[in-house]
């Protein structure tokens, strides 16, 4: 930040084993722990040894929602995304919100926000907005207490945790029926098409509204890939319009889902649709790096996307293809998980069909056992993309993949690196070799 010579605030930081080696303070009086911390966590365990109350992430969002006008993002797609564009319109429109989300969006600052405990509407004061991302995984959104919630899109994802599709449908409907009645102000924004809304919503005592594409949404959203051009039409007239920076359909819907909560939030549409035209995207999602020199003279695109789901990596592809039309599109594929990998193989031998080249590294290790880990590898995906008729290659380690792509790109080539892991490493190493180069 600006005010780098001041001292930094006294939270002491301890990673792996030195946390052992710091204790947890005396005036500590609750200990939070997200999902990525393990129970055996050696903090974790010496703090309920030493009887202080210990919470899960999900459980302290919960918390924070109480007094608040909470509003969860969910859906197996784009909370991190829907979630910084709803909190930058409420910014940009006055109504200070709380927020918290699973990237940093560089226009609010970061990945989370606290704003005012309670705002005025229309001369009515009420509680403070909070929005937060609420996933699925181990069912911690079930710990959330949303007076609004949005459900983006189901699929299957999580199959680690999630024996099947339909225990995913049966989650979700658990988290709709969190919101309160249609007259304690409980509302439910549901995907007109992928969202399951049928099995989710039956029942609900919630009012329900849908989004999407289709005519018959209650929202429908409409999208000029061409011009960039998103709208909203409610009952066949368009409420709101703007032109958006970020591509792609999916993107839209984002934007779309994002611009309808806003609306019930209190901000006016005009207002609404001016900051979704401002929103410039939060950091690994299509995020543009830089331009590096080929060699033969020319300059080619290398571009960070955190996809790592087979329809996250085709959506990006596809949109990557039509928007920017590079001369070849070259994909860096990191798998996430070896569980994932094996449960969604067939999926991710079929969505790299927009890439001219996928390079995968190994998979990302996490959360699996060693058995898993043993089950499948990096060789059997570059097989079955190869089967499936596409150009792939297995490459390790990482500066091995780097030195490659220095090689073989050419002049208008596009480089898209994609994967929940360290593999941003590749294309930030990619750029900066060549900034150094050109020096």
């Amino acid at each position: 930040g600006p005010d780098r010579d001041r001292d930094p605030p006294g939270i002491p930081v301890a990673i792996g084993a030195e946390s052992t080696a710091n204790p947890i303070p005396e005036d500590v009086d609750l200990v939070v722990a997200s999902a990525a911390i393990p129970d055996d966590d050696p903090a974790l365990r010496a703090a309920r040894d030493s009887g202080l109350r210990t919470i899960t992430y999900a459980e302290a969002v919960g918390l924070s929602m109480k007094g608040r006008t909470g509003v969860s993002i969910a859906g197996t797609h784009g909370k991190s995304t829907t979630t910084s564009m709803l909190a930058h319109a409420l910014v940009e429109c006055g109504l200070d919100p709380s927020f918290i989300a699973g990237a940093r969006c560089p226009q609010l600052g970061g990945g989370w926000r606290v704003g005012a405990p309670e705002i005025e509407v229309d001369g009515t004061r009420r509680p403070g907005v909070f929005v937060a991302e609420a996933c699925e995984f181990n069912r911690s959104f079930h710990r959330h207490r949303p007076t609004i919630a949005l459900i983006n899109n189901v699929e299957e994802d999580h199959l680690d945790f999630y024996g099947s599709i339909d225990e995913i449908v049966e989650s979700f409907r658990d988290f709709a029926r969190l919101i309160p009645s249609a007259s304690d102000g409980g509302r439910l924004l549901i995907a007109h098409e992928g969202g399951h809304r049928r099995e989710i919503c039956t029942g609900l005592a919630c009012r329900v509204e849908t989004f999407g594409f289709a005519p018959s949404a209650d929202h429908q959203v409409v999208h000029d890939a061409g011009t960039g051009r998103v709208g909203i039409l409610q009952d066949g007239a368009m409420v709101v319009g703007w032109n958006s920076k970020l591509v792609g359909d999916h993107n839209a819907l984002n934007a779309g889902a994002a611009a309808i909560l806003a609306r019930w939030l209190g901000a006016d549409w005009e207002d609404v649709g001016a900051a979704m035209e401002r929103f410039e995207g939060i950091d690994r999602r299509m995020q543009r790096l830089g331009e590096v020199g080929t060699s033969d003279g020319g300059t080619a695109v290398v571009i960070d996307d955190y996809g790592h789901h087979p329809s996250e990596c085709e959506v990006t592809l596809r949109a990557i293809r039509a928007s920017m039309r590079p001369r070849r599109l070259i994909c860096v594929f990191q798998p996430h998980q070896h569980s994932r990998t094996r449960f969604l193989l067939e999926q991710f031998a079929h969505a790299f069909g927009q890439a001219d080249l996928v390079i995968v590294p190994e998979i990302f290790f996490v959360r699996d056992s060693e058995e898993e880990r043993r089950r499948i590898s990096a060789a059997d995906l570059v097989d079955r993309l190869r089967a499936s008729g596409t150009t792939a290659m297995h490459a390790h380690p990482f500066q091995a993949i780097v030195e490659h792509l220095e090689e073989v790109l050419r002049d208008g080539d596009l480089v898209v690196v994609m994967g929940a892991g360290p593999v941003w490493q590749i294309g930030r190493a990619l750029v900066d070799r060549s900034s150094e180069a050109s020096a």
